[in-house]
């Protein structure tokens, strides 16, 4: 399979590629800076042919629309697309001192962003096969367990959540799946050294997902990391 990965030089994005290379798909690796290097680059060089890194910044719609003419132009198709790339900003700050900024820099990266990628990459998906859209979201994104807190991060993860629904009835006719996904709380840059889950096992059971190997209901569309279903 052809995958995109946003945010494929960090986190959880990093671990996606890892075990996309490992199972012998090709990983369209989209990252901010023009040029990979560190453990990117590590990576492309141990798995050669197999991973491209692309300029991609999701805040940017001119970087998206810039990768889809390349991709087209190269007649190279895209069989799945994980909207990995995510911030998490004002972490454990109350109502009263909340930024705004941060809620709007939020919503640009956790829902604009995504929802720039499957605009100008959507056309390049092929019929038929094993295609599907995973939009990284997480449980604060939950309504009914909302917890008064983290207002930047919850509000836009509960808004991709919407956006997946939408997206997923969208495409239902061209019988792609789509899906927001909690990967969990795992020990990234984002998710801290607290976390208790592992990254790599969350990569696995995503890739599982991608290549079919869950079984997954067909109503349900907010989902976490084994495929199982997260409340809304």
């Amino acid at each position: 399979m052809n995958i995109l990965i946003t945010g494929a030089n960090r986190g959880l994005g990093f671990h996606l590629s890892t075990i996309a290379a490992e199972r012998g798909h090709n990983v369209i690796a989209g990252i901010r800076a023009a040029n990979p290097d560190g453990q990117l680059l590590e990576l492309i060089n141990r798995y050669p042919g197999q991973i491209k890194a692309v300029e991609l910044d999701v805040s940017r719609e001119d970087t998206v629309a810039r990768l889809a003419e390349t991709l087209r132009a190269d007649n190279q198709a895209v069989d799945a697309i994980i909207n990995s790339a995510a911030i998490l900003l004002g972490r454990g700050g109350t109502l009263e001192t909340l930024s705004l900024e941060d809620v709007a820099q939020s919503f640009e990266v956790n829902l604009y962003g995504p929802m720039r990628v499957v605009k100008h990459l959507l056309p390049l998906m092929p019929d038929g096969g094993q295609r599907i859209i995973l939009n990284i979201s997480s449980e604060a994104g939950s309504l009914s367990n909302a917890y008064g807190g983290d207002y930047p991060y919850a509000l836009s993860k509960a808004a991709i959540n919407m956006f997946s629904k939408q997206l997923k009835k969208y495409v239902k006719a061209k019988e792609i799946r789509v899906y927001a996904l909690h990967p969990g709380w795992i020990k990234t840059d984002m998710g801290g050294e607290k976390a208790p889950g592992d990254p790599l096992e969350s990569a696995m059971g995503i890739l599982d997902i991608v290549e079919m190997k869950k079984e997954i209901a067909p109503e349900h569309y907010f989902i976490n990391f084994k495929g199982e279903p997260m409340p809304i």
